[in-house]
């Protein structure tokens, strides 16, 4: 029934399509008065004509653009950078305000530069031509071409934005002519990058380019630039070379020579080296941490306030050395910034001093069977979590009393296997997090078809919080997920849907649809 199933598949894919605008969020339907009759067609008529326009509007410094309008825009401004955004998107919420004040600093600054918004939701035709399928989606178009913009790789908070935007608009990197400027320019900033090119300095020539496309990504950092022999005097170079300098020591670091490197690994290898050896988790600091692009994370955790426990971070450095580059090490304090994550490690200041190691691309956490917090034990944790000797840490709640006698069971880590692999059930599983707004509306449609099936034998719906349980062969990245374990030998996962916003008219026959359709795909 392998063939079967792929076509019942497909049906579910162009059945949700269906679904989406026919069972709306009733609160934001569109055509209807109050009292649900069908509003003037003359009216419907007006509001097409204001929209064909091309006429350029903007709400709070940013360009509202469509289909209609964007070229225009393209063709008016050398640097627009577009978010391709959905109203009911929290993140798109949430980035909004940010988004805004960046458009106002950068309309004020210049011209050319201008911040443009897409409702990918309404403007169907932009969104499939530049293939949205997340939400925001910023990207940057450049001299008018729309064929290849640029995928924004910047911090999504208005300073970001800005530092990003304006590294694109101006020279990327200050020429630094003699021993003079040179010294003023390194001594000005906490952190320099400096490329030293005798041959091809321009952004277009020789392995520069790589150095000017590098300088463009690493927007927290100051670029200079010199081909003047004096400077590779000064500094004892005698090669092309990129080095970086830190106010803590103004020798440079030398990052690149005259091998080359291509701009992604020049790129990496500054970010990592503009970073501490140890970093201070805090507001400041967390968008270099998350932004440096290293695999994998060791967090020390302590309380700053209690003196015995900030004497662990010199052992925790010494360790730290070992990994510069495959692991971040990275102090959180319980009692400050680190609180705000600390539900995400399953923990509470109580748990304090600890530690944990964490994999970025899969969230999987590691954790000592007894802490121990000398240079060598941390060195000897972390190479044999590299080396696969370790098991991670799963977390799990407990599970409520009652979880196997309501319509909708309700799964933990503890339980979950239990009941996904009984080979003798159908499992039905949502995986949601108690503050995503999807799954809330979801809820009451889950609810309703575990009512429809409570009375059947061979059929179990559940759910399970993904946020405080962790499963070891299954991640879950986006809420609500959706898996069907069918019963039967050999258990092992089945299929996965992954749902997004279909109002809440929507959920109750999407939920049902989407059962009926794996259920009678085995």
């Amino acid at each position: 029934m392998r063939g079967s199933g792929a076509r019942l598949l497909w049906l579910l894919v162009l059945s949700l399509a269906w679904l989406g605008p026919a069972w709306g969020d009733s609160e934001g339907l569109e055509g209807k008065d109050d009292d649900g009759e069908v509003v003037a067609e003359e009216e419907e008529e007006d509001e097409d004509d204001d929209v064909i326009s091309d006429e350029l509007v903007e709400e709070d410094s940013v360009l509202v653009l469509h289909e209609h309008n964007f070229a225009r825009a393209l063709s008016e401004f050398s640097l627009l950078l577009v978010e391709f955004y959905a109203p009911w998107c929290g993140h798109c919420q949430r980035l909004a305000p940010e988004f805004a004040q960046a458009a106002a600093r950068l309309r004020n600054g210049s011209e050319a530069v201008r911040l443009g918004k897409v409702d990918a939701t309404a403007q169907t035709a932009l969104s499939n031509e530049f293939g949205i399928h997340a939400y925001p989606t910023l990207k940057l178009f450049r001299d008018g071409n729309r064929t290849h913009p640029l995928a924004y790789s910047g911090r999504m908070d208005a300073e970001g934005i800005v530092r990003w935007m304006q590294r694109r608009a101006g020279p990327s990197a200050t020429l630094l002519q003699d021993t003079d400027t040179a010294a003023a320019f390194i001594n000005a900033q906490d952190i320099v990058v400096v490329g030293f090119f005798k041959v091809g300095q321009g952004p277009g020539r020789g392995w520069a380019r790589a150095f000017y496309e590098a300088a463009g990504e690493v927007v927290d950092v100051a670029f200079g630039v010199t081909k003047a022999d004096e400077l590779f005097e000064a500094y004892g170079l005698s090669v092309d070379t990129v080095c970086l300098f830190k106010k803590v020591s103004r020798a440079g670091e030398g990052v690149g020579g005259s091998m080359g490197l291509n701009a992604a690994e020049l790129t990496r290898l500054l970010r990592v080296h503009s970073l501490e050896l140890v970093m201070e988790f805090s507001n400041e600091t967390s968008s270099r941490i998350f932004g440096a692009n290293i695999p994998h994370h060791m967090l020390l955790f302590l309380n700053k306030t209690v003196e015995e426990q900030l004497a662990l971070r010199d052992d925790f450095r010494k360790a730290a050395s070992n990994f510069r580059g495959k692991v971040l090490f990275v102090v959180v304090d319980v009692d400050g910034y680190g609180a705000t994550v600390l539900s995400f490690f399953g923990m509470t200041p109580a748990d304090a001093p600890t530690l944990r190691f964490i994999k970025m691309e899969n969230n999987r956490k590691y954790q000592m069977a007894e802490d121990a917090f000398t240079a060598t034990a941390v060195r000897d944790f972390v190479q044999a979590v590299l080396d696969g000797k370790v098991k991670p840490h799963l977390l799990s709640q407990t599970p409520p009393e009652d979880w196997d006698t309501r319509p909708v069971k309700v799964l933990v880590g503890k339980t979950f296997e239990q009941v996904a692999f009984d080979e003798t059930k159908n499992v039905f599983v949502k995986f949601y997090a108690p503050w995503c707004s999807h799954c809330k509306e979801m809820a009451a449609a889950w609810e309703e078809l575990g009512e429809r099936y409570k009375d059947h034998e061979d059929i179990v719906i559940a759910e399970m919080d993904a946020t405080a349980n962790e499963l070891e062969n299954l991640t879950i990245r986006g809420y609500p997920t959706l898996h069907y374990f069918p019963a039967g030998p050999g258990r092992k996962v089945g299929y996965k849907a992954c749902v997004g916003h279909l109002g809440k008219g929507g959920w109750a026959w999407a939920s049902l649809l989407i059962f009926l359709l794996f259920r009678d795909s085995r």
